[in-house]
């Protein structure tokens, strides 16, 4: 398995991830972010992204503190400062989060910040069970789950279907 603590795996990947590892390594995200444990999260890490898949950056953040995350990101140069980007607080698990969204050369990107290590947060978590069932049910399951992406259908929900999980968002995190 990939060291997906770590975006050194996308250099070799397919094209899209190696894109994604020039976007990322040209603007120092997960240099700048380092305080933050970044992780590069969601379906281009696995293989099963659609065009108009965004890039997640997850990251450990107090959100009681958000101002100096959003210092760090904006004043640091790691967000160009000409960008369009929205910032949103939503409530995860009763507990407050940041999310910040914007397109950077073509890229569709979120930033995430929960106040839990990132390799405790579910986006991780989901994309480590997500990957183990793609390589343990092969080719066809991983063709299966981009066709429904394509059709509209968000990855957990996808993988629920194909596996009959209840509630794929709680049992995905059980695999």
């Amino acid at each position: 398995m990939p060291d997906f603590t770590t975006i050194e795996y996308l250099k070799s990947g397919n094209e899209r991830q190696q894109k994604a590892y020039q976007l990322l390594s040209k603007y120092r995200f997960f240099e700048k972010l380092k305080a933050y444990s970044p992780i590069l999260a969601g379906t281009i890490p696995i293989e099963i992204d659609i065009e108009g898949s965004d890039l997640d950056i997850i990251c450990e953040v107090d959100v009681s503190f958000e101002e100096g995350f959003l210092d760090e990101l904006m004043l640091s140069k790691c967000i160009p400062g000409n960008t369009d980007v929205r910032v949103n607080y939503p409530m995860i698990d009763g507990e407050k989060c940041i999310v910040l969204s914007f397109i950077l050369e073509g890229f569709p990107i979120e930033i995430f910040g929960q106040n839990k290590p990132t390799i405790q947060q579910n986006a991780y978590l989901h994309m480590i069970a997500e990957y183990r069932i793609l390589k343990e049910k092969g080719e066809d399951f991983k063709q299966k789950i981009i066709q429904l992406k394509q059709q509209g259908m968000k990855t957990e929900p996808a993988f629920g279907l194909l596996l009959g999980l209840d509630n794929p968002y709680e049992d995905l995190l059980k695999m």
